[in-house]
């Protein structure tokens, strides 16, 4: 599993008939691997809950989104998984069919509620416009593999 965790003031997204919004916290896009197991996607939800990417009184990045009382904004987005080494087209034969990998996101969604976390989400397979004032700005690549 491929993560994009971002700090943000807030975050939303929209989709047709619906959509979120969070306060402090972080947006995470999340793109799920041929080779992903729900391993991973337990291990991937546990790393970013502790992930100490918020200041503490002294400014230091020594706080989790747990210790904050923050949220989390969870987008599907399979195009992390993209390929772009050859050409100029991106090749998504990594990513997992979406029969596979929406199990795999809702696995990924339930394990961060299961640490105590507030957690919006955006629709699995919609065309959705995000929104984020990234704080920082914080940027984090987080990728576990099988």
């Amino acid at each position: 599993m491929r993560a994009v965790v971002q700090r943000v003031s807030s975050a939303s997204v929209e989709y047709e008939g619906g959509g979120a919004a969070i306060c402090r916290g972080l947006l995470v896009l999340v793109g799920v691997s041929a080779n992903d197991t729900a391993v991973q996607a337990a291990a991937l939800a546990r790393k970013i809950a502790a992930l100490r990417v918020f200041d503490d009184e002294r400014g230091r990045m020594d706080r989790s989104v747990r210790d904050i009382g923050g949220e989390i904004l969870v987008v599907s987005q399979f195009t992390l998984l993209g390929e772009c080494s050859h050409g100029n087209r991106p090749d998504f034969t990594a990513a997992a069919r979406p029969e596979m990998a929406e199990p795999l996101y809702e696995e990924f969604v339930q394990c961060l509620r299961a640490e105590g976390i507030p957690v919006c989400t955006g629709r699995f397979r919609a065309t959705m416009r995000v929104v984020l004032v990234n704080e920082g700005p914080v940027t984090i690549i987080l990728e576990l593999k099988p």
